[in-house]
């Protein structure tokens, strides 16, 4: 199993807008194969960071996934949400295994 760890850094003022965004992606990477953990927002502290942890099989169905979504008609919207929003300022992407009992 991958699991994927994305730190975003937001527009403070446009928290609103990425969780509309967020919400679209959670059922996408399930559709897709996927197990989202969520989204985490803001509540105290630094007021522009998000992270978002989802699961796949393998780091090849990860790139599967990728795929797909570049060519999926759902996703393409999400994408184009967020160009019209503008909420997410930069972002990044590690991958990471569990360790589970």
């Amino acid at each position: 199993m991958i699991t994927c760890h994305v730190r975003y850094v937001l527009d403070p003022y446009k928290v609103a807008e990425f969780e509309e965004y967020a919400r679209l992606w959670i059922s996408l990477v399930t559709r897709m194969g996927g197990t989202h953990h969520g989204y985490f927002l803001p509540a105290e502290g630094a007021n522009n960071i998000a992270l978002a942890l989802f699961s796949f099989p393998s780091l090849a169905a990860y790139e599967d996934y990728r795929r797909r979504a570049a060519a999926d008609p759902d996703c393409q919207a999400a994408f184009a949400l967020e160009a019209r929003n503008r909420s997410i300022l930069s972002y990044e992407r590690s991958f990471m295994r569990p360790v589970l009992e």
